[in-house]
């Protein structure tokens, strides 16, 4: 048996091996949704905020040395978006560069900006029509896939730029289409762009008096109110009625099984996912019940009820119109509903 090498003459063999280039970009965002774009000192064109890897980093730490060094921000890179590979260019090397979201920055972090290291001139905001119109030509096709992906959860692979067959997010609709039709793309490519949904299921409650049982969110706009429920936990096998049931108990501490199904609902915004909701019969609550609620801080601040016209205060015009249309349903004993946007 041949001797093992040892691990400096591994070690050796590896740094010897020709190896791309590695960069890492940072999306940064505001909390209104606009870009950061660079102006730098040894560039005509605007540049996104990161640099290349050097040494033993992870494109991760790369990105947030260059943060750091660039603009006087520490912050860690955040979820991955997406992987541009480019073939050898004028340098001799192939580049593979990692885009990650970073932020959205609060105005204050924002205000924080600085060029410590003077290789940036000016930073600003635009919003990401305007940031991909003025950005170079290599580098704004990464931009709209990294929002593709960001917007819709998933993930672009591209190579010079363009997405690939396959792609999670990033191609264009179209462009997917025709691939699907011509019978090119293999099983695993056609489900990873075939569009994605979020699912959810939701319990409507009403006391003695016909008042809807609400519940308040931690997260998000504070003025929000919604029916209680959540996400389906579906990569675990949950099915909608179980996931009901699941955030009843976590959010209210009331382990009620769900009554019938009264409406699913279908709601989409151009470039994201659909957002399909189950909407199921709580039945009435009587006092007693109500008053063994006990809510999750980590998820709920308050609940309460509410009368019909008391929600448009309260709920979003959509989610106004699914909870008029469920108790419809539930007063006719009809059902379940099929709604788009709250509407049947």
């Amino acid at each position: 048996m041949p001797d093992r090498p040892s691990p400096d003459a591994v070690r050796a063999h590896y740094a010897a091996v020709p190896a791309p280039l590695v960069a890492a970009t940072g999306i940064v965002l505001d909390t209104r949704g606009r870009v950061l774009v660079l102006t730098t000192s040894y560039k005509t064109d605007l540049e996104l905020p990161g640099g290349m890897v050097e040494d033993t980093e992870t494109p991760e730490e790369g990105l947030a040395r260059e943060l750091r060094e660039e603009l006087g921000l520490t912050l860690p890179a955040g979820r991955l978006l997406a992987v541009d590979s480019r073939p050898p260019g004028p340098l001799g090397r192939s580049l593979v560069v990692h885009v990650h979201l970073v932020g959205p920055l609060p105005p204050q972090e924002a205000a924080a900006i600085s060029f410590p290291d003077g290789e940036i001139t000016e930073a600003r905001w635009l919003t990401p029509d305007e940031a991909a119109a003025a950005l170079p030509e290599r580098i704004a096709p990464r931009l709209r896939a990294a929002l593709a992906a960001l917007h819709t959860g998933s993930f672009a692979h591209l190579v010079d730029g363009v997405p690939q067959p396959g792609s999670p997010a990033g191609l264009d609709p179209a462009r997917r289409l025709a691939l699907e039709h011509s019978g090119t793309l293999d099983a695993a490519s056609h489900r990873a762009s075939r569009p994605k949904a979020v699912t959810a299921a939701s319990v409507l409650f009403t006391d003695a008096d016909g008042r809807i049982l609400l519940v308040q969110p931690a997260y998000g706009r504070s003025d929000r109110w919604n029916l209680p429920g959540g996400g389906i936990d579906s990569d675990l096998g949950e099915i909608p009625r179980a996931g009901a049931r699941r955030e009843v108990h976590e959010e209210l501490g009331l382990d009620l099984a769900p009554g019938r199904l009264l409406a699913v609902n279908w709601s989409h915004k151009a470039g994201r996912p659909a957002r399909i909701r189950f909407l199921y019969d709580g039945g009435v609550l009587d006092a007693p019940v109500l008053a063994r609620i006990r809510l999750d801080p980590t998820e709920l601040r308050q609940w309460r009820t509410a009368g019909p016209s008391e929600l448009p205060g309260l709920v979003k015009p959509a989610l106004r119109r699914q909870i008029t249309a469920c108790l419809t349903a539930r007063a006719a004993g009809t059902g379940p509903l099929e709604l788009h946007a709250g509407r049947p």
